[in-house]
């Protein structure tokens, strides 16, 4: 049995604890207890491995240039596609982070513009941004506003933004309120 239990834990990765081992173990017809499945755990030397929670998706210790807050925590806007925000945020799959960059007007809060990956480039942002883009035809003079992570930081989304003559605005380091909560009440 303490083989099993050891094929059990290899085969889930190390995160099956007693509860979902006692399940596999009574499927294969061996009736036993969460305690004695704890215990044959612990004869089995296999602990459970916690994966975390929470990833951070913010990287704002960085030396690239920062635009001031333009928004200035002002949500109510008057006209469609006047201010735009984008955030980051990560869901956890089978296969590891899966990363989801979207792009919200102020206005109708809809979500103009949206991208999926596997890792948190400045290309995510870039093409939710251009998904947007492509969608609304946006005029010039339109507000961007974001965090200070390294991805609204970067060259390739400062170009896109120039290209288009939108304002650039990103929210104060620490300021966790504003742009995610608007991403959140949208959710």
């Amino acid at each position: 049995m303490i083989a099993l239990i050891k094929d059990i834990a290899k085969f889930s990765d190390n995160t099956y604890g007693a509860r979902r081992i006692k399940k596999v173990l009574n499927t294969l017809s061996f009736p036993v207890s969460r305690r004695k499945t704890a215990q044959l755990m612990k004869e089995a030397n296999v602990w459970v491995r916690y994966k975390k929670k929470y990833k951070a998706t913010t990287n704002s210790d960085h030396n690239k240039p920062i635009y001031q807050n333009e928004l200035k925590q002002n949500f109510a806007v008057e006209a469609p596609d006047k201010a735009w925000v984008g955030d980051i945020t990560y869901v956890w799959t089978s296969e590891g982070w899966l990363y989801l960059c979207v792009v919200i007007d102020l206005y109708s809060r809809k979500i103009v513009g949206w991208s999926m990956g596997s890792r948190m480039k400045a290309q995510l942002v870039c093409d939710a941004l251009t998904m947007a883009i492509w969608q609304r035809q946006p005029k010039a003079g339109l507000i961007v506003h974001s965090d200070q992570g390294v991805q609204y930081a970067s060259h390739q989304y400062r170009r896109l933004l120039k290209l288009n003559g939108f304002i650039g605005s990103m929210s104060k380091k620490g300021c966790c309120w504003d742009t995610q909560s608007i991403i959140l009440a949208n959710s």
